[in-house]
């Protein structure tokens, strides 16, 4: 029963986000640059940094954010096969930037024909007249996937 309690916590605390660095932007501000740590969920070997800002005392963070992806582990074939291989993937990280719905999200799309995995970070509201988004990449080039991400196996 203990195993299942400790793999249960695990699964849980994987997709949750660890605050990796943060940076004030001056004396006079209540605005900081935080940098989360965030392991996707279903493929625990990727750890996507997001560094965003947060606004003490407003209602509403600014939209901007800037994302790096990178294997820090061992990605799996067996893993692989759990997730989305829709267009539109799936996400994998959601955060609150407001009380008035605006939210950073982060999904999980795969390139089947670079073998590539991408993570795009975006704001779910308009700010500046944008959407304001960034992307990064994980290959699966030398990894325990590679072999299964070239066969011709229907994904």
């Amino acid at each position: 029963m203990s195993h299942k309690i400790l793999i249960l916590s695990f699964l849980f605390l994987s997709g949750c986000s660890d605050n990796a660095g943060k940076v004030s932007l001056g004396l006079f501000t209540t605005k900081d640059v935080v940098i989360k740590a965030n392991i996707d969920p279903k493929l625990p070997g990727v750890t996507c940094h997001i560094s965003h800002i947060e606004a003490d005392l407003d209602f509403s963070d600014p939209s901007d954010m800037s994302i790096a992806c990178r294997q820090t582990g061992p990605i799996l074939a067996e893993q692989m096969q759990k997730i989305d291989f829709s267009k539109n993937g799936e996400v994998v990280f959601k955060e609150s930037k407001s009380i008035l719905f605006k939210s950073l999200k982060v999904r999980r799309i795969y390139d089947d024909s670079a073998k590539t995995l991408m993570y795009l970070s975006y704001s779910t509201k308009e700010s500046s007249g944008s959407h304001h988004h960034a992307l990064s990449t994980v290959p699966l080039y030398n990894t325990q996937a590679w072999q299964w991400a070239n066969q011709p196996i229907k994904k």
